[in-house]
Parts: C-alpha cells; structure tokens; sequence
C-alpha cells in the first residue's frame, strides 16, 4: 500500500506554497480509499463492519475535489503513520474473541460471546458461519421452517447442504420450500434473526465431555466383564430401553472384531497386542461359538506361518481362567480402539 502510494503522490510545483485543507479523519480516509480504487490496489473493505462501509460509502460520495496541496499532505500522513505502527490489535470484543478463543477458558469465551452478540456493530452470521454443522444442527431443528430458511440461505452452500441432508425428511422439505419465499426478507430482520440465534447457542452450557453419554457408557461396558455387562445393560432396559439399546449399538467387544474390523487390519492388531496375551485371548476363545468365531478371523487373516505358530502355543496354554480370559480379550479390543483413534484403522458401522 505504502508503495502504490509513493507512486501516485502529486509533486509539489515551485512557487508559493498553498496550505493544505484541514480534513476529518474520515475525509481523510475516503481520500485514501479513493486512491487506491483507482489504482486497482486490493482493499479488503468487505472484511470492515458493515456500519463503518455505510460511513465510508456516504462520505466517499459527499466529497467533490481536493487540491494536489491536500492530497499529499494526507499521503505524508498516511504514510507516517503506516511506518510507526509497530503493533495492531483487534477491533472491538469480536475481534478479541477471534484471537484468543481456544486459548481463554470456556467460560471466559462464552462470556465474551454474550458481549459480542449484544454490540450493535457486530454481525453475528460471521460467527455462525463459523460454527460446526454438529453445533449448528441443534437449534436448526427447533427452529420454524421460515427461521431454518433464512439460515441455509445465509450458511455456505456446502455446510448448508450437510445441514439439510442431517434433518428428517418432512422438515428438510419444509425448509427448502421457505428457502424460496426469502428473497423479500429485509437486511434488519436477518441481522435479528443471527442475533437470536447466536444468544441461544451461547446460552447453552459448556460441555465438560466431548463424547455424548451412549459413547462413554459403550466405551466402559467395552472393558467390563461379561456378567457386569449383561447385568447392566438389562438394568438400563428397565430404566431407559431406548438408551439401552444406543448402548448396545456402541459397545464393541471381542466377538465383534469378525464383524467390525476388516480383514487387512487385523495384522495391524496382532502387531501391537503381546504374544502372550494374544494367545491367551485366542485360547479362552475354546468351546464358545462366538468366541471361536472371532479367533478364527484373526488366525485366518494373518501368515500361516505365524498362525500355526500362536495355534501351537495355544494347545500348551490349555484352559484359561475366566479372569485371565476377559483380560486378554480387553487387551485385544483396546488395541483395536487404539487404532482406529490413531486413525490406523476404520470400524465397520452397524448400517454397513
């Protein structure tokens, strides 16, 4: 900018020497502005609040004709103050957020959230835009059809499409119908709209875990024994049977591997589970059918030469002690799980 500058400042002519108009400093900036326009120079005036476009606008088009005299004065300026400026910081609690959000507890963040949403210079669908399709889909499903329309029609066109294709088929098509009747909508309303809903996702509470509770209680019921399992789960049928039965869904044990792990990656398990208890885990398979089924998947999708190797070492194990048993087949899942969070391997879902 500084050089696009230097380039198009008027030089001054001998003579007496005319004194330069005083300006304000939004003259001042419609000066520099309007320089820049002509000279092609990129400006990201877009990225500016919208009040402080309008004012720029209005006084762009209040100006008539400045002299040479004046219009280098401002460039001096311009200029000296571009060369001692040594450090920015963001503008208003908008842009505070923006910096130091993810490095600020998450309450300090939704505190500052809440300030930003009531300023009247800040436009809230920047922030929503911003937002995740998971913490987006929540309240696009509370809301009418007309409300979810404004929304996908101001969301980019790809987050707004995963947005629809997540809601249930009678309101996706309730909601692309009021797509259509939005063009009459005016600038204020949507603007009140964003408002309303950036309050409402800043309202809701700080989630202290990242997995929702199916995924925790799968997650445990994964590592417990079988008679804790079983005894569980049919108390959560009592209580909640829809819940019980996510849980179910969720839970993933060692007679599942056949199931939901390809049959490429089951080296990928051996390798990072110890011989021994690998084996024993193998072993303890003898005389349940599921079981059975599961140590032959691995056996068979793996060298032979290691295979007969573990199937040797298994008929020396002998009977494996219940305890011992779960261990090992613990040992086994978990390598699985370590996996697929390494990113090593992808579980097979139910639909699948």
């Amino acid at each position: 900018m500084a050089q696009v500058l230097a380039q198009i400042k008027p030089v001054q002519r001998m003579g007496a020497v005319p004194v330069p108009r005083q300006l304000s400093s939004r003259e001042k900036a419609a000066i520099i502005v309007r320089l820049m326009l002509a000279e092609g120079a990129p400006m990201q005036l877009a990225a500016l609040p919208e009040h402080m476009q309008a004012a720029l606008a209005e006084q762009i088009g209040q100006m008539r004709s400045i002299d040479r005299t004046t219009l280098a004065a401002v460039i001096d300026e311009f200029m000296t103050d571009l060369e001692q400026l040594g450090l920015s910081f963001p503008d208003g609690i908008e842009g505070a957020l923006a910096m130091m959000d993810g490095h600020i507890s998450a309450t300090a963040a939704s505190r500052l959230r809440r300030l930003a949403g009531a300023s009247a210079k800040s436009d809230p669908w920047d922030r929503l835009m911003a937002l995740p399709v998971e913490r987006l889909l929540p309240a696009l499903e509370h809301e009418s059809a007309e409300v979810a329309a404004v929304m996908l029609a101001k969301l980019p066109v790809p987050k707004a499409a995963e947005l629809l294709g997540k809601l249930p088929g009678d309101k996706a098509r309730r909601v692309a119908y009021a797509v259509s009747i939005t063009a009459n909508v005016d600038p204020e309303t949507v603007r009140r709209i964003g408002l309303s809903l950036a309050a409402q996702l800043d309202n809701l509470p700080a989630r202290a875990f990242d997995s929702p509770p199916v995924e925790r209680v799968g997650a445990i019921l994964n590592v417990s024994p079988a008679l804790t399992r079983e005894d569980v789960l049919k108390g959560l049928e009592l209580e909640n049977a829809e819940f019980a039965e996510q849980v179910r869904r969720a839970i993933f044990t060692f007679v599942h591997i056949p199931k939901r792990v390809l049959a490429h990656d089951v080296p990928k398990v051996a390798r990072i589970v110890d011989q021994p208890v690998l084996v024993t885990a193998l072993a303890a398979a003898a005389g349940h059918p599921e079981r059975e089924a599961t140590a032959e998947f691995i056996l068979g999708n793996m060298s032979q030469r290691l295979a007969q190797s573990l199937r040797e070492e298994m008929a020396e194990r002998g009977k494996v002690k219940d305890k011992d048993a779960e261990e090992a087949m613990n040992a086994v899942v978990l390598a699985v799980r370590q996996l697929e969070g390494a990113g090593e391997l992808v579980l097979i879902s139910d639909e699948e």
